[in-house]
């Protein structure tokens, strides 16, 4: 026995060894990741803040000749094209395919507005110095509890097909027959539609297979015989691809449909190392300071308020269609209540799954891009007064048809009710899983006080409408220039006044 174990003594070490080396080895290369993934984003981080130096156009409230609406999904950004720009922008201006084709070239030499899924790497297709950018963010839990409805909502409208391969051709054979497009056409959702499609088609044929219906559950976010549950939503690797920190990488460029070759690697990177975002983080808080304006969700009325004022206004200017008229709005109506769209019926005149669907989008369309109040004749009151008629419609058509598309997985009756049985746990891997927007929304409120708190300054100047006529036919200007004209005209005045009185009381003395 002896001999054996002298024998096994060696073989136990050298074993022992070998681990250690390969243990050390894992260390090894771990150090070395890290090392390469903090070269590679800081490396990217550097090269961002050098190019937007060089192309620093200076003034970024003024607004350029391009505007591009980059829309973050489930923000509300469809209400404004529809409601906002298609009322500021003639088709003609519109680039081709705007809004429903990402992958497009904006060359044409009409084109003045971009609104698009796209991330902010598409700038480096347009002139970034004559281009100015919108955006508008959201609550990220809210944002991720959108994304998995409307996820669901629009799968669940294949479900009136036998199967899956069934609802595969004819979706194919209507788009090809209309050339619509579809939202499986449009980032993210040509990912996240077909992935929780698939989801549908199985959970409905297992149900089949077992004979059983689906059993009424209190919580709408976790029917899991039916659709895939939250829990599992926010887990999986495609959420982690695309939903989660999304904002952040929208607004950074690094989306897996992005124009930047190395977006992927940087983005790789700052998820297998977290404490990385910051470098990201900070790139996409630089770049919504240089934004033309910056909206929230939450705050929809504000927002559009904003919007017409700082946005609306200068395309008015510039097309020469209208005065500008910087007097505070007139409440419209006797309606206290907000007419604007409920973020949970964003979008669903997008989808093109049925004849029926393809009849309402046109109707729809048609709706909520006539002009009301033809551009040569608008104010910014009368810009209010048309979005306010168009989100009225717009609510109603949209809320209908969720209604109908839910009635496939009635048990998951999504509302703001239902969010708030979900389980804490949940909310706060959301929050988890999301600390890059969690942070980039914080900062996006203090740039819209900064908004508010401007427009506020400036109607609370004299009417000043006669020598902004005079003062803007000869200068390129913008209500902000407008502004502080009127702020610098006015200290002026004030100063003059002081010292024709110093001069006249030491007049007196003299005497």
């Amino acid at each position: 026995m002896a001999p054996r174990l002298r024998l096994a003594a060696p073989l136990l070490l050298v074993s022992v060894a070998l681990l250690l080396t390969v243990v050390a080895s894992d260390d090894d290369d771990g150090g070395g990741d890290y090392a390469h993934c903090e070269g590679v984003v800081k490396g990217w981080a550097g090269s961002v803040a050098d190019e937007e130096e060089d192309n620093d156009g200076g003034d970024t409230l003024s607004l350029r000749d391009l505007l591009f609406f980059l829309h973050i999904p489930r923000t509300g950004g469809r209400t404004y094209f529809h409601c906002f720009l298609k009322k500021l922008y003639t088709n003609a201006e519109e680039c081709p395919r705007s809004y429903d084709k990402l992958r497009f070239d904006p060359s044409h030499p009409d084109c003045k507005l971009v609104v698009s899924h796209d991330d902010y790497s598409f700038m480096s297709k347009l002139p970034s110095e004559r281009t100015s950018v919108v955006t508008i963010l959201r609550n990220p839990v809210d944002r991720v509890f959108s994304t998995y409805e409307f996820s669901v909502e629009v799968a669940a409208r294949f479900l009136v097909h036998p199967n899956l391969t069934s609802a595969k051709l004819m979706t194919s054979r209507l788009l090809t027959k209309s050339r619509a497009v579809s939202t499986l056409d449009i980032w993210p959702w040509k990912y996240l539609v077909p992935w929780m499609r698939e989801d549908l088609f199985a959970r409905r044929d297992a149900r089949r297979i077992a004979k059983v219906r689906s059993s009424h559950r209190i919580n709408a976010y976790d029917v899991e015989d039916m659709v895939m549950p939250l829990h599992q939503y926010i887990d999986d690797p495609v959420a982690h691809e695309i939903i989660h920190n999304g904002a952040t990488f929208q607004i950074t460029g690094l989306t897996n449909n992005s124009y930047f070759n190395g977006a992927h690697e940087v983005r790789h990177c700052v998820r297998k190392h977290p404490d990385l975002g910051r470098f990201v983080l900070e790139v996409a808080k630089s770049r919504l300071d240089r934004m033309l304006y910056v909206g929230l969700t939450e705050d929809h009325e504000e927002s559009a308020r904003l919007f017409a004022h700082m946005v609306g206004a200068q395309v008015l200017f510039q097309s020469g269609a209208a005065n500008l008229d910087i007097k505070e709005d007139q409440p419209i109506g006797n309606d206290s209540h907000s007419s604007t769209l409920d973020p949970e019926d964003e979008e669903t005149n997008e989808h093109l799954n049925s004849t029926r669907g393809l009849q309402n989008n046109r109707a729809l369309s048609a709706d909520t891009t006539k002009d009301d109040h033809p551009k040569g004749n608008m104010t910014v009151g009368k810009l209010m007064e048309a979005y306010e008629g168009c989100i009225s419609k717009l609510r109603k058509s949209q809320s209908n048809r969720r209604k109908v598309s839910l009635k496939m997985v009635e048990e998951a009756n999504f509302s703001k009710e239902a969010r708030r049985q979900v389980p804490e746990a949940i909310l706060e891997q959301i929050i988890s899983l999301n600390n890059l927007d969690m942070e980039l929304y914080e900062h996006a409120k203090k740039i819209f006080t900064q908004e508010h708190l401007m427009l506020n300054a400036q109607h609370s100047m004299p009417d000043t409408k006669g020598w902004i006529e005079t003062v803007c036919s000869s200068w390129s200007c913008s209500p902000w220039k407008v502004t502080l004209l009127g702020l610098g005209v006015t200290i002026s005045i004030v100063l003059i006044a002081l010292a024709l009185t110093t001069r006249r009381r030491t007049f007196k003395l003299k005497v």
